[in-house]
């Protein structure tokens, strides 16, 4: 699924640092109708599974059935799940239509997921999305600083004349002549660039080709889907520089251009980095990943354009079970039934004993089979018993909220009551939520704390005196407290969906695509994880390591550096968790409080 020429061998440890690695993200538009760039797609996945020895997904059509399922999960060998679904974009048949692949498969301590999304809005462009990451089974694992550009990536692009905006998007540099040099100014300068452009320019003292083959395309290797490459030839140089004097590139050097230039702007000149020629010379390869840091930076923030944005949640049913006669040469000898790993918390396989009688072979599957669904299907009920008594308790409490808040007001923390922000607004907010029977948002942290065993699949284990401090600062920040309760409200509903593996990825992807119905939290204000710099750093990172039960650290300690937003400014108050779905079956809240120590606050 990557691009590594020299894979390391299965069993062996990652070099790099411990913490998840940073990942793909590729987005760009075609010319192609929809249905041939999934066709193209299928191909050349149906392809790179061959040659990693899988075997070949179905056709996504059947002559018997007339057209496939509109979600359908296969297994395609030893914890290799293809998920696949189509339909309509979210805001109507007449708005669009999307079809999506997403593959698991193997990794040291983990899996790889490969996620692949086409989407056609009536009318308009298709947008090719394709994303790649690595989700761990623990904390003290090591792993690449990110993960690699996918090989569908490479070989996808040239297929599909893929673009963006004005520009076609290569996997490999291209050089640039003096008479097109207005044409990549032109490029540079358009409003409807996401990528970044990244321009080499090459030493006086040596011959271009000797400069592309040698530095250049080496030192671009981390780039396809993630920013357009150009290599200005001599000519093409003096006439680049000229036009753009605040923004030249010269003498071996190179420089990415972020979307909106601005040439006739001296201080804009400084938003756009430059990596000098001694740098890149001293080591290749590190130069190499300093460049890919930016675009990658932008292809993780930049929000989805409207057709990826309605595409639906994932779900999908339980696995297929492939028959015997369609298995490919060299393929597992026996089939496989569903079952739950605890490493990943998808649905993987285990073999089953060819020798057995086919017929008994079968009917001992499908009982399993009936059983899987069975537990799933009473682990909804709980959910739902829970969800039921939970709204019971809310409509009891609200019927003494009263003397609920006189208790808090006569508390622990009574002597800072009076520093609370309050007034008609507040108690207007208070008096219309309990006359609608359900308890309204806490307006303090104090009150938050008390309320937080209402989300039955989150457990608070950090320090109380860190986010009650925070009521103290109320009348700076008015309505921290509500937006941490709307992020925990967020975090109960998409741990009850990560449990039964419907959640279609992590918190931050459930956020960009909230269910209807669900509590919808700013995509925004949900971050996966701390830069780099915090993880490498040795004080940050010790405060980020937060309690977790036994059950989910050895140490009882685990880095938290997923975070919500619940603030902004100086203090900047945050909430770290750890997502234990797949595990546990918990998401664990280390900490709300201030911004803990980084960059900024340092």
């Amino acid at each position: 699924m990557t691009s590594d020429r020299s894979p390391s061998p299965a069993g062996a440890t990652l070099p790099g640092a411990r913490g998840p690695a940073t990942p793909y993200r590729m987005t760009v538009t075609t010319a192609l109708p929809h249905a041939e760039a999934v066709a193209l797609a299928d191909e050349q996945l149906a392809s790179w599974l061959k040659q990693e020895g899988c075997e070949e997904p179905p056709p996504t059509s059947d002559a018997a059935a007339g057209t496939p399922p509109a979600a359908e999960r296969l297994r395609l060998g030893e914890r290799v799940l293809l998920d696949r679904d189509h339909g309509p974009l979210r805001g109507g048949p007449g708005a669009g239509r999307y079809d999506r692949r997403r593959l698991r498969t193997p990794a040291p301590h983990g899996t790889r997921q490969l996620t692949l999304t086409v989407a056609t809005v009536t009318g308009g462009p298709t947008w090719f999305r394709l994303e790649a990451e690595t989700h761990n089974t623990g904390s003290g694992v090591r792993t690449p600083c990110r993960v690699p550009v996918p090989e569908l990536a490479r070989t996808l692009l040239p297929l599909l004349d893929a673009a963006d905006g004005p520009a076609a998007v290569h996997p490999a540099p291209r050089v640039i002549t003096a008479g097109e040099v207005d044409d990549l100014i032109d490029e540079l300068c358009d409003p409807e660039r996401r990528l970044p452009t990244v321009v080499a320019s090459v030493p006086v003292n040596l011959p271009l080709d000797h400069w592309v083959e040698e530095v250049v395309r080496p030192l671009c290797r981390q780039l396809p889907g993630l920013a357009t490459a150009y290599v200005l030839d001599p000519g093409a140089r003096t006439g680049f520089n000229v036009a753009l004097e605040y923004h030249t590139v010269y003498g071996g050097a190179v420089r990415t251009y972020l979307p909106e230039v601005d040439p006739a702007s001296r201080q804009d000149g400084a938003r756009h980095p430059v990596l000098a020629r001694g740098r890149i010379e001293q080591d290749l390869r590190r130069a190499a990943g300093l460049l890919a840091r930016e675009p990658r930076r932008l292809a993780a923030d930049q929000p989805l354009p409207p057709p990826l944005a309605a595409v639906p949640v994932l779900r999908v049913p339980p696995p297929q079970l492939r028959p015997a006669a369609d298995r490919t040469p060299g393929a597992e000898a026996g089939p496989v039934r569903a079952g739950t790993d605890v490493n990943t918390g998808a649905t993987a396989a285990r073999t089953v004993d060819p020798a057995v009688d086919p017929a008994a072979e079968l009917a001992a599957l499908a009982r399993e089979e009936q059983q899987d669904l069975a537990e799933q299907q009473a682990r909804a009920d709980e959910l739902e018993r829970v969800r039921r008594t939970l709204r019971l308790e809310r409509r009891d409490r609200g019927q003494t909220r009263d003397a609920h808040e006189g208790r808090l007001r006569t508390g622990t923390r009574g002597a800072l009551s009076g520093r609370h922000c309050s007034g008609p607004a507040a108690t207007g907010r208070r008096s219309a939520a309990q006359s609608s029977g359900c308890p309204a948002k806490p307006e303090t942290f104090t009150e938050l704390l008390v309320r937080i065993g209402e989300f039955p699949l989150l457990t608070f284990t950090g320090d109380q005196k860190s986010a009650l401090a925070l009521d103290g600062l109320q009348c700076v920040g008015a309505g921290w407290a509500r937006l941490a309760w709307d992020g925990l409200t967020a975090l109960q509903e998409y741990a009850e969906a990560a449990v039964r593996g419907a959640a279609g990825g992590d918190f931050k992807q459930w956020c960009e695509h909230t269910p209807d119905g669900c509590h919808r939290f700013p995509p925004r204000k949900a971050v996966r994880g701390e830069s780099r710099t915090v993880f490498s750093h040795t004080k940050w990172k010790r405060e980020r390591m937060l309690p977790v039960p036994e059950c989910v650290d050895a140490s009882r300690r685990a880095f938290m550096g997923a975070h919500l937003r619940i603030g902004g400014g100086r203090t900047a108050p945050r909430l770290h968790y750890l997502d234990d779905c797949s595990g546990s079956g918990r998401i664990y809240v280390g900490y709300i409080g201030l911004h803990l120590t980084n960059t900024r606050t340092n």
